[in-house]
């Protein structure tokens, strides 16, 4: 690929958000390039489970047959386990649809399934292709790029740009805002798969810990997925006293120390691969009103991962938005129009989940708070099936009837 290179939209990243935007403006008939810095397949740090919402999403962008074969049993209970205490509830079941309950998948397979179906959707997927710098405005992008086998950068120029990165590093337009100051309450989460596991499936445990939170769930292949957050203070304490071990090893010591329920879990597991971390998270709205590069996914807003809505988020802000850029009457301030109308109904869809998620976040870390927490739900468990509802596990930010799903082009 040599020269400047012309589509209808370039999206960055192509994890569930970007990969779903791929699908849908590329069915509807824009040319868009799907740039991914990553090969796929590839593990990520995530809690992997799905709400039974998203399913018909799936269904729509071509890939629910696929999800359905490799996925993990339906999640129908939840528990909060905290020491060696346990309550258990009911998971609500989905109401009008033919998905009642969430599953869990490996992200390495996930996000495959639907970076090939961008590409047959007729996308052009740009993978392994880092983003150097993006110059210009909103309807006049340029986007230098350079693939892992080109000595030169190329240039695409788009209308659109879609960030769909995540939040674990700024893209070049962002680069030399100031950085969070180190603290001892950031988080940095890990994950590790382990198989030979004693987890009962169709449970999802959710882990209160001090100084963390966590959670555990049977995912593809019988495999047990364990993800958790652990604060920077608790962590350096632990490393500290335990000199010279790595920190994936120093936390799944920890989580088995800390909850009997995790130790249980994992008394006859054999860890699978190392253990992955990332972070500091930095959970917050990121997403402004007057945004001229469109943000989804974790790049336009991250709730704490206690609650399990991140991939909710992801696929439902790139439906959310794909809808209004795709009903856009492309007059003068079009795209000025549409940021300022996808960030009232990001707001709106997505700001009490995140509140939500920052509350049970902060009770579940505390000692005090999160003994609380386990005796008012021991005396009501229900309270943890509402919190599931008012979570979002059973709305969808998004309205499939909205995007025009026609056949893809081949690519």
């Amino acid at each position: 690929m040599s020269g400047v290179h012309h589509f209808d939209a370039l999206i960055i990243g192509a994890g569930l958000a970007g990969s779903t935007a791929a699908i849908l403006l590329a069915r509807a008939g824009w040319t868009v390039a799907l740039i991914e810095k990553q090969a796929f397949p590839r593990r990520k740090v995530c809690g992997e489970c799905i709400a039974a919402s998203n399913l018909p999403l799936l269904d729509e962008l071509g890939i629910g047959a696929a999800f359905a074969a490799a996925a993990g049993p339906d999640l129908r209970l939840v528990e909060l386990l905290h020491k060696d205490r346990c309550v258990r509830a009911q998971l609500p079941p989905a109401t009008g649809q033919r998905h009642l309950w969430g599953r869990a998948l490996g992200r390495e397979t996930l996000d495959t399934l639907l970076r090939d179906q961008a590409r047959k959707a007729g996308a052009r997927v740009l993978q392994p292709c880092r983003v150097h710098r993006i110059e210009g405005e909103a309807g006049a992008w340029q986007c230098h790029v350079q693939g892992s086998n080109q000595s030169e950068l190329q240039i695409l120029s788009a209308s659109v740009v879609i960030d769909a990165h995540g939040s674990w590093e700024a893209l070049h337009v962002e680069q030399g805002q100031a950085r969070k100051a180190r603290s001892g309450a950031d988080l940095f989460a890990f994950k590790a798969h382990f198989s030979g596991r004693t987890l009962e499936p169709g449970v999802l445990p959710v882990l209160a810990l001090d100084g963390g939170y966590g959670g555990i769930v049977v995912a593809d292949k019988g495999n047990t997925t364990l993800a958790c957050c652990i604060r920077r203070d608790r962590l350096d304490r632990l490393r500290a006293a335990a000199p010279g071990q790595k920190a994936g090893a120093v936390v799944e010591s920890w989580l088995k120390q800390e909850n009997a329920g995790v130790a249980a879990a994992l008394a006859a597991a054999t860890r699978e691969g190392p253990w992955l971390s990332v972070g500091p998270l930095a959970p917050g709205i990121r997403l402004s009103d007057n945004d001229t590069i469109f943000r989804i996914g974790n790049a336009a807003g991250e709730a704490h991962p206690i609650i399990g809505e991140g991939m909710s988020m992801a696929l439902q802000s790139a439906w959310m938005l794909c809808t209004l850029l795709l009903a856009a009457d492309r007059q003068t301030h079009w795209q000025s129009r549409i940021a300022r109308e996808y960030d009232r109904q990001w707001r709106r869809q997505f700001t009490a989940r995140m509140r939500l998620a920052a509350g049970f976040a902060h009770l579940a870390m505390h000692p005090i708070t999160s003994a609380c927490l386990m005796a008012l739900a021991g005396l009501w468990p229900g309270l943890l099936t509402l919190g599931a509802r008012r979570g979002g596990k059973l709305s969808s930010a998004a309205q499939i009837p909205e995007i025009p799903l026609t056949t893809g082009v081949s690519p």
